[in-house]
């Protein structure tokens, strides 16, 4: 199982990793505000991650990793 980890206070929630996941997997936050004011992308269901990094590729600020 891959694990994803999102730097929540570097993502500006342009929300390319939502477009780029192919199961669907992540959201823009919609409770939680970052250090700079903004709504971080967060993972829905971490076990139906299928660790193809195309939301790692995708991010702008390098603010997610993922680990197979």
């Amino acid at each position: 199982m891959a694990k994803v980890t999102f730097a929540a206070d570097i993502c500006k929630g342009c929300g390319l990793c939502v477009q780029a996941c192919p199961k669907h997997l992540i959201t823009i936050s919609d409770k939680t505000i970052n250090k700079k004011g903004h709504f971080p992308a967060e993972m829905t269901d971490q076990s139906a991650c299928i660790g193809c990094a195309f939301c790692a590729v995708m991010c702008p600020d390098c603010a997610i990793t993922v680990e197979k």
